[in-house]
């Protein structure tokens, strides 16, 4: 299993990390305990250390099994990683409360490794306005938390805020050979190299949507290597990257466990070659697009009620994927029926103040037809 050292802490991790967050589960949500288990067991007998869970997981569930399953190992061969959701606080009080509750599920006296959980502006400022920053760097001081970081969904900009706001011991961001340039995207990663922050990784995989691709994208990568998952090249384009240590995959299945495996095992960046093959890729994916909305909202409100940005964006995803599974939750319940293109009255207000100059009303028409049909179903 290839090991990555983060210098800043003194630590070798597994580059590949365990997500806790997709164990397989019952029809009513339950964690199967007994094939989560032997999923954990197998990873960890491959040499994975680095175990990330995280107090909503699995509806609450994850960070107690994940604890149970932890008292058979020695509790030094294994990081333990969990983190604080702000979106559940109202007061200090409150992250304390379940600081003490993440102790007790994972059956633990301190965590190798702690994150603010998911910081965007918003969470950022609670966090500070609350003093839940202090009172974590606190126990970090105290030793209760060996490291002290945070994993984060915004802007660059606020990225770079948080990063320089002091001297964290990792962060976590999202990262994959599509995402470059969203969140904090390679900018993101070029500034925690200059500031030597070792970071790990999620989502390198989209989310599965770089695992499962159209038949043209499956043909450029079997030239490479067609024994080789679809999936390990995303995996290794994000390991190719020094900075990176750890690598999180929320695997379900023991295929996908010994996928990884595989991947991670006597790991191997990528070749030229193959990075010249996964920037055509998505180049070819990116000129899916199918028109040049923004999102920047200047269309709305619309008088009948429809999310213009939200079905043009679910429409682009749709057709760069090449993948409906990707945005069937969108369409089908997010989005509502009330809110579709079909309610579109053709009243031009909408074009009048796009900045883009999208011929939106003809645009609505066609996001209707190729969603309601499904074409693109892998």
């Amino acid at each position: 299993m290839e090991k990555r050292q983060m210098k800043k802490v003194g630590l070798n991790t597994s580059l590949l990390g365990f997500g806790c967050m997709r164990f397989p589960v019952t029809e009513d949500g339950k964690i199967i305990e007994a094939e989560a288990e032997k999923l954990l067991d197998r990873a960890i007998a491959a040499g994975v250390n680095y175990l990330d869970t995280a107090y909503p997981y699995h509806g609450g569930q994850s960070e107690s099994f994940v604890g149970r399953v932890l008292k058979k190992y020695d509790r030094e061969s294994l990081y333990v990683v969990t983190k604080m959701p702000m979106w559940n606080l109202s007061s200090l009080e409150d992250a304390k409360r379940i600081f003490a509750e993440q102790q007790e599920k994972l059956q633990t006296e301190y965590f190798d490794f702690y994150l603010l959980h998911s910081m965007g502006r918003k969470l950022w400022d609670k966090a500070l306005e609350l003093g839940v920053v202090d009172f974590l760097e606190e126990q970090w001081k105290a030793g209760v938390i060996r490291n002290f970081g945070f994993s984060f969904h915004d802007s660059y900009e606020v990225f770079e805020e948080i990063l320089n706001y002091r001297d964290w011991d990792f962060c976590q961001i999202q990262l994959n050979y599509m995402d470059v340039d969203l969140q904090a995207g390679m900018r993101g990663y070029q500034l925690a190299q200059e500031k030597g922050i070792p970071l790990v990784i999620m989502e390198p995989i989209k989310g599965g949507s770089l695992a499962v691709v159209s038949e043209d994208i499956r043909e450029m990568l079997d030239e490479l290597d067609p024994k080789a998952s679809t999936a390990s090249f995303a995996l290794r384009w994000v390991g190719s990257l020094p900075g990176v240590k750890v690598i999180l995959s929320g695997m379900s299945t023991m295929e996908q466990v010994e996928d990884n495996i595989k991947t991670f095992t006597d790991f191997k960046p990528l070749t030229k070659k193959e990075e010249e093959t996964i920037v055509k890729i998505r180049e070819t994916m990116r000129a899916r697009v199918q028109n040049g909305c923004t999102g920047c909202g200047y269309c709305m409100p619309c008088p009948a009620g429809v999310n213009i940005p939200e079905n043009f964006r679910t429409w682009n995803t749709y057709h760069m994927y090449h993948n409906y599974n990707m945005v069937k939750d969108r369409w089908e319940n997010h989005l509502g029926q009330e809110t579709k293109p079909k309610n579109c009255i053709e009243c031009g207000k909408c074009e009048q103040a796009c900045p883009q100059k999208i011929s939106i009303r003809e645009d609505l028409k066609k996001v209707q037809e190729d969603l309601d049909k499904k074409e693109y179903v892998i």
